[in-house]
């Protein structure tokens, strides 16, 4: 089988402390960590842009996230595995792309992912922009039904933008088009970005549940997890931009009024009981702009804790 991703290049290799496995040919494992750096660029500028550093610079922050692996954790009532020693909780490392072949990358993350999958884990994926959540989905072909939980200040359901589909400003919309995707529910939205009004109107027209970040504070985290249908397969895919900047102001287009720590952490904790969290990803984060105690990149690493211990005492991984 061909290699489909190489390993973290510096500092932490490993996101918490985890393995590292990179052969994805008989992998076997419980959670697994892939870095998926590179989108689809709008124009040349765009081909590295900040958020292709940020799978490193959450790896990086490991030791700030958790100090050691076995201490007592009160986000999530015990250890980061729970005290488990049969649970195995690799990092696969990075996809990159082949500069021979543009857009390839895109093919190998999703076979990564549906390796991922069959060897028994879920998938926690680090970006990169948005662009990387439509690649990583269509891996999830032998899983679904699944309902889409996407938490954004946008609503990215552009069709194209200067002839790309796949980019940072359409995930939604190609997501829409999965016909394993049986449900969209968009939280936290606010201010502008490049959706149009035909946009708004197309996620409409879908049936999209849309609980802008003004309803979310209103109704509480309580009553958007009672808008999402019971006893799904759920994927979290979590911009962060959708949070407040107070807690993650590392991003490109801050706005006022996001989802804060608790609210996201609460999220995490009852999707997890309320059905089965397939998978996650975090993307968007720009590390040049992190404060000086890389709040951003903590705070991701923060949340993927809280899916990891949540999941594991909810019994996902009991053999």
């Amino acid at each position: 089988m061909e290699q489909l991703t190489v390993p973290p290049r510096a500092n932490h290799r490993t996101l918490l402390y985890s393995e590292l496995v990179t052969d994805l040919e008989n992998f076997k494992a419980d959670i697994a960590i892939l870095g998926m750096p590179f989108g689809s660029a709008y124009g040349p500028r765009s081909y590295t842009n900040d958020q292709t550093n940020a799978p490193q610079a959450i790896r990086d922050v490991t030791d700030r996230m958790v100090r050691a692996p076995e201490h007592y954790d009160f986000d999530i009532g015990g250890p980061l595995l729970q005290g488990r020693s049969d649970i195995r909780f690799v990092d696969c490392g990075d996809v990159l792309p082949d500069l021979a072949i543009p857009g390839d990358h895109q093919r190998r993350a999703e076979i990564a992912i549906r390796q991922i999958l069959r060897g028994g884990a879920m998938p926690i994926v680090l970006g990169g922009d948005h662009g990387i959540t439509n690649p990583i989905l269509r891996g999830f072909d032998e899983v679904g039904p699944i309902t889409l939980v996407h938490v954004d200040a946008h609503l990215d359901w552009r069709d194209e933008v200067n002839g790309v589909r796949d980019g940072l400003s359409s995930p939604i919309r190609r997501a829409s088009e999965l016909p394993f995707i049986k449900n969209i529910v968009q939280i936290g939205l606010r201010a502008q970005g490049s959706g149009r009004p035909a946009d708004y109107q197309a996620a409409i027209d879908y049936g999209a549940t849309l609980i802008s970040a003004y309803e979310m504070h209103e109704i509480g985290i309580k009553a958007v997890l009672d808008r999402i249908p019971d006893g799904g397969n759920y994927y979290l895919s979590i911009d962060a931009d959708g949070m407040d900047p107070t807690v993650m102001p590392a991003v490109d287009g801050p706005a006022p009024g996001g989802m804060d720590f608790l609210q996201a952490r609460s999220l995490i904790h009852g999707l997890v009981k309320k059905g089965r969290v397939v998978g996650m990803d975090i993307v968007e984060i720009q590390p040049s702009k992190d404060t000086a105690t890389k709040l951003t990149c903590v705070t991701a690493g923060r949340l993927i804790v809280n899916l990891i211990g949540a999941s594991i005492k909810a019994g996902y991984f009991d053999k």
